[in-house]
């Protein structure tokens, strides 16, 4: 939980790749996600005319069903056990997890704060399918983000928050290319046989096999170590 909130809806428009993060409850309600739609959506992008989501009950509820049907915005449901059949936002929501798995607090009670700024470092990388930005895409121009830390600020706390800004911004484009470039190569990895370890050669493991107290998975590291191999 972060400052009230438990969850994350993501959205990604299938032609700009632009996405939004928005924090919310794993308790919403089909109204509630109506009303979020409005906000951050409708009125700033107008109605979509598809929308593919998961089968969540607060998607296949009467209300949204008959919410789509008025506005002409067809539904699509992506299997319960195939979440992956909405490629493009699973790869999305792998990026924003490796995000904050980086950033928030041991407690992971952080996160929502790091949504904006990660949604901006996001949407002004270059999607690797498209080669341009989602935000050029989708405006037509490129963001300013210019920062001057040496110009004469009265106040330190102000110029110590534009420079985090600026780092934090480069370094979240950086992980965004990185991690493009990791899904590019997993169908070629699958392909690799298994490597030989000698001793002496350190290692990572994956931490889903290791027992943790931090309060959920998806936010904690995916490999622990390195260790050394002895035997």
């Amino acid at each position: 939980m972060s400052n009230g909130y438990t969850a994350i809806l993501v959205i990604v428009d299938r032609s700009s790749k632009q996405a939004i993060f928005i924090p919310t409850h794993d308790t919403i309600t089909s109204k509630q996600l109506a009303e979020l739609f409005v906000i951050h959506v409708f009125s700033k992008h107008g109605v979509p005319n598809h929308v593919t989501s998961d089968r969540g009950s607060e998607f296949v509820s009467a209300f949204f069903r008959a919410l789509g049907k008025a506005l002409s915005m067809e539904l699509h449901y992506t299997s319960g056990y195939h979440p992956e059949a909405d490629g493009q936002t699973e790869r999305v929501n792998q990026t924003l997890e490796q995000y904050i798995r980086i950033y928030c607090s041991y407690q992971q009670d952080d996160w929502s704060p790091l949504l904006p700024i990660a949604e901006f470092a996001y949407n002004n990388a270059p999607n690797a399918s498209t080669g341009i930005t989602p935000f050029f895409a989708n405006k037509g121009y490129h963001p300013n983000i210019t920062v001057w830390p040496e110009v004469d600020m009265k106040s330190d706390l102000a110029r110590d928050f534009v420079v985090n800004l600026d780092e934090l911004h480069a370094f979240l484009q950086e992980e965004i290319l990185l991690a493009q470039s990791r899904y590019k190569e997993q169908a070629d990895r699958k392909r690799i046989s298994h490597p030989e370890f000698l001793i002496g050669s350190e290692v990572f493991v994956l931490a889903k096999h290791i027992r943790s107290t931090r309060p959920t998975e998806k936010f904690s590291e995916k490999y622990l170590g390195p260790f050394k191999v002895i035997s």
